[in-house]
C-alpha cells in the first residue's frame, strides 16, 4: 500500500498494515534536529500527509520582527518566530463597513498544486485553510472584543462569520478541482479546561458555518480534517455528524487519548497525541520511546495517525526528537 492508501484506510475506519505518521516541527526545533538526522543517515522522515497549496507568499515584511498577513493583520514575531502575536485591530468597531476581504482566488494560492501532486503522488494530499473561522474573526476584531460581541453584537458576529465562511468556501471550491484528498481547517477553540466561548456560543456562531464548509468538501468527495488546540472533546459527536473525518492535535494533557481512540474508532480518526507539553520537553529519551510505543499499540487497529500533539517546539531536546522518530520508523508491517 502507498502512504496515501494507508491514510485512507485509517480515515475509512479500516485496520492499516502499520500506524501512519506525520510529524511537524517549529523552525527552531527542526534546525536542532536536522544535523542529527544527517548523522543518523535519515533523510526524508516519511510523513504520510503532505500539505498542498501555497500560503507562504501572503505575508509582507514590515521590519522590526513584524509581518502583515493577507487579511491586513500585523503580527509581532520578535519573540515567537513561527506565529507571533497580533498587534492592533483591523476591525476596531463591530462592523465590516470599509473592510474588504482579500481575493480568495489569488492564483498564488493554487499555482504550485499541480507540481506538488505529481511530486507527492504517494502521499495523502491535504489543502489547509488556517485561521479558518473563529481564529480569523478574532485576529481581525481582537479576541476580547469578539467574545464581547458574542453577547452584545450577535448580528455582527453572524455577518463576520458568514463572510469568512463564504471566503473559505470559495477557496475549497477551487481546491477540490485538483487531485487532493482532504481539506483541513485550522481553528483553535479550546483552552486547557474547555471551550474558550462555551458550548452555547460555539453551537450558535461556529457550528452552522462548519457544517457549510465541511459539506462543500464532502460533497466533492474529499475528507475533512480539523486542527483545534485545547479540550474540545465535548464537540466530537457534533463534528462527526457534519462530516469530520480526522481531528488534530489530540493533546494528552486535556484528553484521555486511549479511551477516545477506542470510543471513536470507525467514526473519527485522530492525528497527534504525543505530549509536547510534558513528555517531549521534560521526559528522557526512554520516556519518549515508551509513550511512542503505547500510542502505536493503540493505533494498530486503526483510527490513529501518529504525531506529536503539535509542531515540536524549540525546547525539546534533539535526542527526544530522535527517540520518537526512530521508534516510529522501525514499526513492523512497513513494506
Amino acid at each position: 500500500m502507498t502512504k496515501r492508501e494507508v491514510v485512507k484506510a485509517v480515515l475509512d475506519g479500516g485496520k492499516p498494515p502499520y500506524v501512519p505518521w506525520s510529524f511537524g516541527f517549529t523552525g527552531e526545533a527542526y534546525a536542532r534536529l536536522e544535523p542529527l538526522l544527517k548523522a543518523s543517515g535519515l533523510g526524508d522522515l516519511g510523513n504520510h500527509l503532505a500539505g498542498i497549496g501555497n500560503s507562504n507568499d501572503f505575508f509582507t515584511e514590515l521590519g522590526n520582527g513584524r509581518v502583515r498577513d493577507y487579511f491586513g493583520v500585523t503580527w509581532d514575531r520578535s519573540v515567537d518566530k513561527d506565529i507571533g502575536v497580533v498587534e492592533g485591530f483591523v476591525l476596531p468597531e463591530p462592523s465590516l463597513k470599509g473592510y474588504r476581504f482579500p481575493d480568495p482566488l489569488n492564483p498564488k494560492w493554487f499555482a504550485d498544486i499541480p507540481a506538488q501532486t505529481t511530486k507527492l503522488s504517494d502521499r495523502f494530499r491535504v489543502f489547509h485553510i488556517g485561521f479558518s473561522l473563529y481564529e480569523r474573526a478574532w485576529t481581525l476584531r481582537g479576541m476580547e472584543n469578539l467574545l464581547m460581541d458574542f453577547i452584545e453584537n450577535p448580528e455582527f458576529v453572524h455577518e463576520l462569520m458568514g463572510a469568512i465562511t463564504d471566503w473559505n468556501v470559495t477557496q475549497v471550491n477551487e481546491a477540490v478541482k485538483y487531485d487532493i484528498d482532504a481539506v483541513s481547517f485550522g481553528d483553535d477553540w479550546g483552552s486547557q479546561r474547555g471551550l474558550q466561548m462555551g458550548p452555547k456560543f460555539w453551537y450558535e456562531y461556529i457550528f452552522p458555518h462548519l457544517k457549510k464548509m465541511y459539506g462543500v468538501a464532502r460533497d466533492a468527495g474529499k475528507y475533512v480534517m480539523i486542527h483545534s488546540c485545547g479540550k474540545v472533546d465535548e464537540l466530537f459527536d457534533g463534528l462527526v455528524s457534519i462530516g469530520l473525518n480526522c481531528f488534530n492535535p489530540f493533546q494528552p494533557e486535556v484528553m484521555d487519548v486511549a479511551s477516545l481512540i477506542k470510543k471513536y474508532r470507525g467514526r473519527l480518526a485522530f492525528h497527534g497525541g504525543l505530549s509536547t507539553q510534558k513528555t517531549l520537553p521534560y521526559g528522557t529519551p526512554d520516556d519518549v520511546r515508551r509513550e511512542t510505543r503505547r500510542l502505536l499499540d493503540l493505533g494498530r487497529d486503526g483510527g490513529y495517525i501518529f504525531a506529536p500533539a503539535h509542531a515540536v517546539p524549540k525546547d525539546v531536546p534533539g535526542e527526544n526528537m530522535m527517540a520518537f522518530i526512530t521508534e516510529v520508523l522501525s514499526q513492523p508491517g512497513r513494506s
